[in-house]
């Protein structure tokens, strides 16, 4: 009998190394979690037309709820099961470029419509850029120190990274803080602007394009200060290692990026537009 155990773990193992991926089991959080975008993208539409939040915060709650529960078993796949081989790793670091790719080809459309109408305004603006009757932010007042806050946050960010790869979890711990923290202080004042801006959604492609980049922008924010939450969480719990902690780094990357399109953003839409 044990002969018999012996020679299924034997071949179970051979075909363990025959082929090294990661076949997932069935799950529930793919479907829910398009629900939940589905009915924050109806919130939306709500909050527009009928000025009603309530549903676009459940649907948030929800949507946070359910990305959590993934990331949970996420977690319990490749640090208690060991699934998350050097292979599958491998295919989860090339999956990530490719999201960030199509998330800088999505931002790269918002900048092509903002140039195309800013390059050459017709009559419908007044033939000038911001267009008549709109009076654009300064871009050296709260633009500035968001530009500040989220290039500090990079900072953080790579010090909480370096301090993971020495193995100082104590400093890796307050560079995540001070990263989120900033990440949600970034938030308040983006939220502060929209605030007290002297034109809205409807005024003009310039409002229209305004609020959609930045708007969005502020989203990708408020996903990578989730992002990073989660692995503050995990780095308590000691789910990172000096030499395996590829969660991590999909959320450096992550936050880098929306670094970078920020810049992008103070540099054309604040400054020069201003």
């Amino acid at each position: 009998m044990s002969v018999v155990v012996f020679g299924i773990y034997v071949k179970f193992m051979m075909l363990k190394v025959r082929f090294p991926f990661h076949l997932v089991s069935i799950s529930i959080w793919p479907f829910l979690a398009s629900m939940g975008a589905v009915n924050m993208f109806f919130g939306f539409i709500l909050i527009f037309k009928l000025k009603f939040f309530l549903y676009f915060f459940i649907s948030l709650v929800f949507m946070v709820l359910v990305m959590m529960l993934w990331w949970r078993d996420v977690v319990r796949e490749g640090y208690y099961l060991g699934d998350h081989s050097i292979r599958v790793v491998l295919g989860l670091r090339v999956g990530m470029l490719i999201f960030i790719f199509s998330e800088l080809c999505f931002f790269v459309s918002f900048f092509w419509g903002y140039f195309d109408f800013s390059l050459s305004p017709d009559l419908g603006v007044g033939m000038v850029w911001p267009p008549v009757g709109v009076v654009a932010l300064d871009a050296f007042s709260v633009p500035l120190l968001n530009t500040v806050i989220l290039v500090s946050s990079g900072l953080t960010v790579t010090w909480a990274h370096h301090g993971l790869l020495s193995g100082d979890y104590k400093g890796s711990l307050l560079g995540l803080f001070f990263t989120i923290f900033l990440g949600f202080y970034f938030t308040y004042l983006q939220y502060l602007e929209y605030a007290e801006s002297y034109f809205c959604l409807s005024d003009s492609c310039y409002g229209s394009i305004f609020f959609v980049a930045t708007g969005f922008h502020g989203l990708h924010v408020l996903i990578g200060s989730s992002f990073l939450f989660y692995c503050f969480i995990r780095l308590v719990n000691f789910n990172f290692f000096m030499n395996h902690h590829f969660g991590f780094e999909a959320a450096a990357w992550y936050w880098h990026f929306v670094d970078v399109i920020w810049l992008f953003l103070f540099v054309s839409v604040y400054w020069w537009g201003f």
